[in-house]
């Protein structure tokens, strides 16, 4: 398996140059050159396989034996996957009228992104260890990320990670999983932004060849094509759980509706299509609607970020759907890069009618207010007495107002526990028990600096971020540690 970017200039890298990369040196995003076609046959075999199983069958198909040999590849997984909440990693809560809840979330930081994160970092200190090297992690986060990598990464030598989150705009627990995590190798920085905002300096920062040869800098973000991979296996388990496949019958359709901001998860569910699971997919946004106006009239174009009750999805850049359109055009990298590059210049492209029809095709989309977000957990409580956080309400709200399609069966996917957005839960007027880990955040002590708004606050940025990698290089390289 080789990979190429979304964008043409790069062809023929390998699985670990591509995961210690974050964009492709032509802007673009790594794709496999070559999608796997999964059997019904292989489906059905699958069909008994427990999440972790699953996990290591669809890394094997991108991931060749010689770079991380099978027996390694399941250890890896294995270990990365033992430390969830509940044995079988991933739950589904299987409520009234047909509403099924695939829980993401009983990771250590509560959050679906622990998923994936916690497999990448495996392998990322997997090949360090090996080659006895050092890499930097740069992440930018609207919430759940930037924890998720702090969590999985947190001690573990070889391996530095920055995060940047938009100060104000996460919750207090998202808040609190990054800050209070003293150690040596996590460094984190309040931007007074939004999380578009610090994807700006970001990209300016791997855009530097140099800076990231010298420092072996890359992304955790889910720019980084490993996160997607390792997505991909909750959607066929949403599948093989939920569709109704039945031995010597025809593979069932299953519709799976996903709250959406970097759209990510949305990137793996197609690709999983692609791979030839029948799975209908719909992305529900909140107030920012960015993918729901793409999908419903071409207009992809950048909008203020609007402050909502589901901060994690306040994204007006919805980065992933580049490897989308890449899939939707035949892997046209020379048509993504044009329509890429028009968006990032002027912050808005007009989808050719053509192609929105053939994306309409298999992405529907939906967007939810904050109203309706405290309307569909007020009701789901009412229903099921089932507490929703209020990512997994953007998606649920499908269920109370869009007719269900006779004879499919639908997947509701559950991005976070609503333990981190109490104020939300609060203002549905629920209530729910916080779980212990929770509560002694509050007791734990705290670090990180701030990023300060000023005229030329992108380029302030990117300075400072920039002299935090090398200082923390020049500290690794002289003393070993870094705060003292």
């Amino acid at each position: 398996m080789q990979y190429c970017s979304t964008r043409g200039g790069v062809h023929g890298w390998g699985f670990q140059e591509v995961l210690f990369s974050g964009f492709a040196p032509d802007g673009g995003m790594f794709m496999p050159q070559s999608v796997p076609v999964l059997s019904p046959d292989t489906l059905r075999c699958w069909r008994a396989m427990s999440y972790t199983q699953l996990v290591v069958e669809v890394s094997s198909l991108f991931i060749p034996t010689q770079m991380i040999p099978r027996p390694d590849l399941q250890v890896l997984v294995a270990e990365a996957l033992a430390g969830f909440s509940v044995p079988e990693v991933l739950r589904v809560a299987r409520l009234k009228e047909g509403l099924s809840v695939l829980e993401l979330f009983h990771g250590d930081t509560l959050a679906f992104k622990d998923l994936a994160m916690t497999c990448t970092v495996r392998f990322l200190s997997y090949f360090l260890r090996k080659q006895n090297r050092r890499a930097t992690v740069l992440v930018g986060t609207s919430g759940d990320t930037g924890g998720s990598a702090i969590q999985s990464a947190r001690g573990l030598s070889g391996l530095d990670v920055v995060v940047v989150y938009p100060r104000g705009r996460v919750t207090p627990v998202q808040e609190k999983h990054m800050i209070t995590c003293l150690e040596d190798n996590v460094h984190v920085f309040a931007a007074d932004g939004s999380s578009d905002d610090i994807d700006q300096p970001l990209r300016r920062l791997f855009a530097d060849r140099e800076l990231v040869r010298s420092h072996g800098l890359m992304s955790l973000n889910s720019v980084n094509w490993s996160r997607v991979m390792i997505q991909l296996a909750h959607f066929l388990y949403a599948y093989l759980q939920l569709s109704g496949l039945q031995a010597d019958a025809e593979l069932p359709a299953l519709e799976v509706v996903v709250p959406t901001g970097g759209a990510g998860n949305i990137a793996a569910g197609y690709l999983v299509q692609q791979m030839g699971v029948p799975l209908k997919l719909v992305s529900m946004v909140n107030s920012n609607d960015i993918v729901h106006r793409l999908v419903t009239n071409g207009d992809f174009s950048m909008a203020a970020v609007t402050q909502t009750l589901a901060p994690a999805i306040d994204i007006q850049d919805p980065y992933n759907i580049e490897r989308v359109f890449w899939l939707l055009l035949d892997r046209d990298g020379a048509a993504v890069k044009n329509m890429m590059e028009e968006f990032q210049q002027s912050h808005r492209y007009s989808l050719p009618e053509d192609h929105r029809k053939r994306l309409a095709h298999v992405l529907s989309t939906g967007t939810v207010t904050d109203d309706g977000i405290l309307d569909t957990m007020r009701r789901c409580w009412e229903e099921n007495q089932y507490v929703l956080c209020p990512h997994t309400a953007v998606a649920v709200w499908h269920h109370y107002h869009c007719p269900h399609s006779a004879g499919i069966n639908r997947c509701y996917i559950a991005t976070a526990s609503p333990a981190k957005f109490q104020a939300a839960v609060q203002r549905a007027g629920l209530t729910f028990d916080l779980p212990e880990a929770v509560l002694a955040l509050d007791k734990l002590a705290s670090r990180y600096q701030n990023l300060e708004r000023s005229l030329n606050w992108c380029k302030d940025w990117e300075d400072r971020l920039r002299e935090k990698i090398q200082s923390v290089t020049l500290a690794r390289k002289s003393r070993g540690t870094y705060y003292r």
